[in-house]
C-alpha cells in the first residue's frame, strides 16, 4: 500500500524548472512502470517522461500549460484503486499553503503578466500571481483588502481601484472629482476634422518569457562573469561563394561549409577546442560545432554537429536539415543541443555585416560571421580593386585561449576559405 509523487524531472544540466506540455494520462487511468504518462517542456526541448511506478494516476497536481521547479511534485501516484480518494486529499493539503496571502511575495512587474488562476501547484510561480495598479494597491491596504482574492476587470486580468472598491462595499472612485473652476475651461475648440475618430493608445502588456527564453537569459547572466576577449578578421569570400554556388544544388548550406571549415581548422588548433573547468583546461574527444538557430516562438538554440571535421560535407548537410527541424519542433533530445565545443553564429544571412557574440557557457568560444559584401580593396601598390569578403569576429574565454591562439586559428580559417575551398569536399 502506497501513494508516491511523480515529480518534474531535470532534462538537461541548466534545467530549474519544466512546463508541462501534455498529460498521457487521466486520473483514474492504470499506468505501468516504464510507460510514458507525460510530456515535459525543458529549457531546450520537449521530452516524453516515464513514471517509475505501476499503479493508478491519483490526481495531476500542475496541469497542462503550467510549470514547476525541478524536484517539485506534478501528480500522485496511486498504488490501488482503493487509495485513489486518500491521495487527492493528500494533493489538497499540499495546495493549501501555496495560497496563504501571506506566503506569497508582492509581484514584481517584469514577471507579473498572466491572469491569476487558481492551481494545485504546492508553489505558486510568478506568472500566477496577480497585476495590481499602484492607486489599486493603496487602497487595498486603506481598506484591509487581499488583492490575492480578487478577479481583475482590467486589461489582461489587471486589478483596478474599482475592484478594490467594490471588493470595500464602496462606491466606485472617480479618477477625476472636481470639475472646472470656470466655464472657459470647457470650451475647447473641436479638432479639425469632427468626423474622424481619436486615436486610442494600445494597452501596454508584459509578455511572460517562455521556458526557453528563461534558459537563454540565464546562460547570457552567466556569461558575464567569464573573461572574455574578442578578436576579428576580414576574410575574402571570392572561392567560398563558387563553391557554394556548385553544391547548393546538391542540398549543401551555407552552414555547413562552415562548420566544415571551422571543424578542420579547430583540427590544427586544438588550443581553441577547449573549455575551461575548476580542475583546469578542458580538451573534449571529438570537434562538435553548435551553431545558434533562432526559434519561432522566441529564444534560440544550438543544435550541434557532432565529429563535423570527420564528416564529409553532404553527410554535414543532412545532419544540419535533420537537427534545424527538429528544433523548431522542440525534438532534440539534451546531447543534441548541449554537447557544442565551439559555436557559430551567423547573422551574415540576414545582411549583417558585422557583429560580437556572447560567450556561451561551458565553451571555449564563439564565432560570429557577417555577410559576404562587395568591398573596394586598397592593393599594395596604390591600385584598387573590388572583392567580396566577410568579417568574422571571435569571442574567446581569456583563461583558457590566448590571443595568439585566436588569431592563428582566424588567420589559417582564412587561409582554408580563401585558397583551398576543395578541400571541404573530401
Amino acid at each position: 500500500m502506497a501513494i508516491r509523487e511523480v515529480f518534474m524531472p531535470a532534462l538537461s544540466s541548466t534545467m530549474t524548472e519544466g512546463k508541462i506540455v501534455s498529460w498521457q494520462k487521466s486520473p483514474g487511468e492504470k499506468v505501468e512502470k516504464g510507460e510514458i504518462v507525460v510530456v515535459v517542456e525543458s529549457d531546450k526541448a520537449d521530452m516524453d517522461v516515464e513514471t517509475f511506478y505501476t499503479g493508478f494516476i491519483a490526481t495531476i497536481i500542475v496541469q497542462a500549460g503550467e510549470s514547476a521547479p525541478v524536484g517539485s511534485a506534478i501528480a500522485l501516484v496511486a498504488e490501488t484503486e482503493a487509495e485513489i480518494e486518500t491521495a487527492i486529499q493528500q494533493a489538497q493539503g499540499k495546495s493549501q499553503p501555496a495560497v496563504t496571502p501571506a506566503a506569497t511575495p508582492t509581484p514584481e512587474p517584469a514577471m507579473a503578466a498572466a491572469t491569476p488562476a487558481a492551481t494545485p501547484a504546492a508553489t505558486l510561480l510568478r506568472s500566477d500571481r496577480p497585476v495590481v495598479s499602484p492607486r489599486a494597491r493603496k487602497l487595498a491596504k486603506e481598506y484591509g483588502i487581499s488583492v490575492e482574492t480578487l478577479n481583475g476587470t482590467g486589461p489582461n486580468g489587471r486589478i483596478t481601484a474599482d475592484d478594490i472598491s467594490t471588493a470595500a462595499g464602496k462606491a466606485p472612485i472617480p479618477v477625476a472629482q472636481s470639475q472646472p473652476a470656470t466655464p472657459v475651461a470647457v470650451a475647447v475648440t473641436p479638432p479639425a476634422v469632427p468626423n474622424s475618430p481619436m486615436p486610442t493608445a494600445a494597452s501596454a502588456q508584459i509578455v511572460p518569457f517562455n521556458t526557453l527564453q528563461a534558459a537563454v537569459n540565464r546562460n547570457m547572466v552567466a556569461s558575464l562573469s567569464i573573461p572574455t576577449f574578442r578578436v576579428g578578421y576580414t576574410i575574402a569570400t571570392t572561392n567560398l561563394d563558387k563553391l557554394y554556388k556548385q553544391v547548393k544544388s546538391k542540398g549543401v548550406t551555407m552552414t555547413a561549409l562552415l562548420a566544415k571549415a571551422v571543424a578542420l581548422t579547430l583540427a590544427k588548433h586544438p588550443n581553441v577546442n577547449t573549455y575551461y573547468s575548476d580542475a583546469g583546461v578542458n580538451h573534449p574527444g571529438g570537434i562538435n560545432i553548435a551553431v545558434a538557430v533562432s526559434m519561432p516562438d522566441g529564444g534560440l538554440i544550438t543544435p550541434v554537429l557532432q565529429n563535423a571535421d570527420l564528416l564529409d560535407l553532404y553527410s554535414l548537410s543532412r545532419m544540419w536539415k535533420d537537427l534545424v527541424e527538429r528544433a523548431r519542433i522542440k525534438q532534440l533530445q539534451p546531447q543534441e543541443y548541449s554537447s557544442g565545443t565551439f559555436t557559430i553564429s551567423n547573422l551574415g544571412m540576414l545582411g549583417v555585416d558585422r557583429f560580437d557574440a556572447i560567450l556561451p557557457p561551458g565553451t571555449g568560444a564563439i564565432l560570429a560571421v557577417g555577410a559576404s559584401q562587395s568591398q573596394v580593396v586598397a592593393g599594395e601598390e596604390g591600385t584598387f580593386a573590388i572583392r567580396r569578403q566577410m568579417q568574422v569576429n571571435m569571442t574567446a574565454d581569456h583563461r583558457v585561449i590566448y590571443g595568439a591562439d585566436a588569431a592563428n586559428f582566424l588567420k589559417d580559417l582564412a587561409l582554408l576559405l580563401e585558397t583551398d575551398t576543395q578541400s571541404l569536399t573530401l
